[in-house]
């Protein structure tokens, strides 16, 4: 059906169909060739995923000076979307230490854009009802199921309030347009306006410090603190002169800090939930990156301490890239 799709929006060319890549959804990508031209067809079946967020949000990045994807054709109702081919160059492979400044510099004033220039009050607001259960992803999935830890009634008041903590950081930051998923493999380099931008169909509206933290404390690599550091501080810089922000460093690194920690906390469970649930082994292998995170971003703050020593006792050293077997008593 999606080559019939691809056909039909093309003028019946005779075209080549070959798998260009899936992601942690439902969704499937699938790069259509003739000749020296080629496009991408996005596959998302409608019982499980809906199209017309993805449409929308697009729409709103092209209008604000962004490179996402330009559509070409749609039929949300069979979940096809006929795109722009922003070929393969992911910003994850291309960094390094020499190409980093400028790399990010890029993707940190497509962020500005971004938060400065797309109207975004009638998204789904990113509150407490959203980030405390993406949290509690984490005990299920990755406490319970992975390294098949019980907790008790104490252990669960101390994931308890450290949630609320973080809920409440995230709530009383300024809110703006959040693309929710910022990082180097939802970024690429691809000709002029870079970094094109994909994988945004869940933007919401959301605290100002949410995606700076998905992008300097990426899942996939990670940079000496003196770095994120600079970043972090020019950034806010940027803001305040936009006016978007009015506090001091300390208090924004504080929103950095735990807006990072909430994503990062989700992560943990959701990694998990993608291979036992899914089948999808391979973002085993980025758990170690994400809980050193966690535990050293929560251990800059006395009101976490007994968040971090609990994760530490419950992983005891186990390799985390690997189940761990429940022993029978």
């Amino acid at each position: 059906m999606r080559l019939d799709f691809a056909r039909l929006h093309l003028g019946h060319r005779d075209i080549a169909m070959e798998v260009a890549s899936a992601d942690a959804s439902f969704r499937s990508y699938w790069r259509v060739r003739d000749g020296g031209a080629s496009w991408i067809v996005m596959d998302a079946p409608p019982p499980q995923e809906d199209v017309r967020p993805w449409l929308d949000i697009g729409a709103r990045l092209r209008a604000a000076g962004l490179h996402a994807p330009e559509v070409f054709a749609a039929d949300p109702e069979r979940g096809f979307v006929l795109m722009e081919d922003l070929g393969v160059r992911t910003y994850l492979p291309e960094l390094n230490d020499a190409s980093a400044d400028a790399l990010y510099g890029d993707a940190l004033a497509a962020l500005m854009r971004m938060q400065a220039g797309i109207q975004a009050s009638d998204l789904p607001h990113f509150d407490a009802s959203r980030t405390i259960p993406e949290m509690e992803l984490m005990p299920q999935w990755f406490l319970q199921q992975h390294l098949a830890c019980a907790l008790d009634c104490g252990e669960w008041d101390i994931l308890e309030n450290a949630f609320r903590l973080l809920a409440a950081c995230i709530d009383e930051q300024p809110r703006r347009f959040m693309h929710r998923d910022y990082h180097s493999r939802n970024l690429l380099i691809a000709g002029s306006n870079n970094p094109a931008v994909i994988d945004f169909q869940g933007a919401m509206l959301g605290p100002i410090a949410y995606d700076l933290a998905s992008l300097l404390r990426d899942c996939y690599i990670a940079w000496p603190i003196e770095r994120v550091d600079a970043w972090v501080e020019r950034y806010r810089g940027c803001l305040a002169d936009a006016g978007l922000v009015k506090v001091d460093g300390t208090h924004f690194r504080r929103w950095f800090d735990l807006s990072g920690l909430q994503r990062h906390i989700k992560v943990l469970g959701l990694f998990c939930r993608l291979w036992y649930r899914d089948g999808k082994a391979a973002y085993l292998a980025d758990l170690p990156l994400v809980l050193d995170y966690v535990l050293s971003v929560a251990q800059l703050y006395p009101e976490l301490v007994d968040f971090s020593q609990l994760l530490q006792r419950k992983i005891a050293g186990h390799d985390i890239t690997r189940q761990r077997v429940a022993v029978a008593s």
